[in-house]
């Protein structure tokens, strides 16, 4: 349910499945704030998708369904939405306060943690500030600052890696051939694909970015090549898409690896002769946009599990630009510090804060495993907590995802979660008992190879007695492709 109000509000979308909390703030932040609430992760997704306004504050749980009683779908959401909405500025509402969720939730991208319950007046004292200081258009693509001083920095970082990158950018930006570019999420891959169209003979002409993972994946061919009225339910009128409007300029596609394999043929025909044809129509247009892709994802794998075209992949990689993770920049961090903090300082109208040597040198050897999205948020917060101030090691370390032990374990599970639906996805015929036990034939494999066949030790191992794991291995019968489970009797 949404709240009427005016559209100056700022627009708040709030994820919790519990009606109760809901309910209760929405009534207390309704007066200033355009609220939305979801109960899912899904639900927020798709909100994302199709709002006429995007949010630009999020209050996100992290105990969602179907597995509330763990973080990992409220940790999928945040790097989610901030696919979505690079923008968007998102607060951690949660029961599971634990300080390592509270780290891991920053890394991802979100300003802060808040332990349930909080007291009204202080959450909209926090989400006013996340809006006042560092909060971009929510409806922009891109991470860092707005695009006109984008172009006056261009790509901050004086390291071998980001040199060869602004190399390679001065090389490919006068082509016309297709570019992708790879990178962890948080690299800044958007404005490398600014930096191409801005160092282009084209920047004058249209730069148009679409996120392939923002929109549904029914909206994406008519948002991508237009629709003739009558085409489908709810066009009115003829539209024109992206490659029509891109003009002769440049047109970015972010999150190339989310396009659904029935449009990656007909994006493949655009950029072999740049001709397509609106949604309802037979007449054939042509294009001379320059087609930039971004991806996140290991597109060689995603070729190998059938996921992705191997032919659209080697048609949009005649350039193929690497955006380094920050751990590999070196003295970069440095620069990138110094550089947000004067930005957040002068938008904000305060005093900058300093380190102190012990936090110099802690931020110096932090790996800043949500790359410059997760630096420049931390300076964020850093700019709001403690400026004019000095800041010690501690302090500075209460920002950091320090625990990666814990914050891998929950990458782990949401890992296993994903690759979980992605089969249950393909596979119409699933059978959950089959599964189960070929993921227990291939521990007692494992098991049994590591003691070289011997059973006692392998049921020590597996935390089993001995009688139990004979009564598996003669339930499991013969290992995978008829080879017997090799056994010491």
């Amino acid at each position: 349910m949404s709240a009427t109000a005016p559209a100056t509000r700022p627009a708040l979308l709030i994820v919790d499945d519990d009606p109760l909390i809901t309910d209760t703030l929405q009534f207390v932040l309704a007066r200033d704030f355009d609220v939305t609430c979801c109960g899912s992760r899904e639900q927020a997704v798709e909100h994302v998708r199709t709002a006429a306004r995007p949010p630009a504050l999020a209050l996100v749980d992290l105990g969602l369904p179907p597995v509330p009683h763990l973080p990992t779908e409220g940790f999928a959401l945040i790097g989610e939405l901030l696919a979505h909405l690079p923008g968007l500025r998102i607060l951690v509402l949660s029961g599971q306060s634990e300080e390592t969720n509270g780290r891991r939730a920053r890394a991802l991208g979100a300003i802060d943690l808040v332990a349930k319950p909080c007291e009204p007046g202080h959450l909209k004292v926090m989400l006013n500030e996340a809006l006042r200081i560092g909060a971009p258009d929510p409806r922009r693509e891109g991470d860092a600052v707005d695009a006109g001083a984008e172009r006056q920095s261009g790509l901050v970082g004086e390291s071998p890696a980001m040199r060869r990158l602004r190399e390679q950018i001065a090389l490919y930006a006068g082509s016309t051939h297709p570019a992708l570019i790879e990178g962890e999420s948080g690299s800044g891959k958007e404005r490398v694909a600014a930096c191409l169209h801005h160092l282009s003979a084209r920047s004058s002409e249209p730069y148009l970015a679409l996120n392939c993972a923002a929109i549904s994946p029914t909206l994406v061919e008519p948002t991508l090549f237009g629709y003739a009225k009558g085409a489908f339910t709810g066009a009115s009128t003829h539209k024109s898409g992206y490659f029509e409007e891109a003009g002769n300029g440049t047109l970015f596609l972010d999150e190339i690896g989310e396009l659904p394999i029935d449009l990656q043929a007909k994006l493949l025909r655009v950029l072999e002769n740049g001709e397509f044809q609106r949604v309802g129509e037979t007449q054939t247009r042509v294009s001379t946009a320059r087609i930039i892709a971004a991806t996140n994802r290991d597109l060689r794998r995603e070729i190998r599990a059938g996921g992705f075209r191997s032919d659209l992949y080697h048609r949009l990689s005649v350039f193929t630009l690497s955006v380094p993770p920050l751990r590999e920049m070196g003295e970069d961090r440095m620069l990138l510090l110094e550089h947000f903090t004067r930005l957040f300082c002068a938008q904000g109208g305060v005093t900058p804060f300093r380190l102190d040597a012990e936090a110099e040198r802690a931020w110096r050897q932090y790996q800043f495993p949500g790359n410059v999205r997760e630096l420049r948020n931390i300076v964020i917060r850093l700019v709001t907590k403690h400026a004019g101030q000095t800041i010690s090691r501690r302090e500075l370390e209460s920002e950091f995802d320090l625990d990666p032990a814990a914050g891998s374990a929950a990458m782990g599970a949401l890992q296993a979660l994903e690759e979980a639906r992605a089969e249950l996805a393909r596979s119409p015929a699933f059978s959950l008992e089959d599964a189960l036990r070929a993921r227990e034939r291939l521990y007692i494999e494992a098991a049994l190879s590591q003691c070289q066949g011997n059973v006692t030790q392998a049921a020590r191992i597996l935390g089993i007695n001995r009688t139990t794991l004979y009564g598996r291995l003669e339930v499991l019968g013969r290992g995978p492709g008829g080879a017997a489970l090799a056994v010491e009797r």
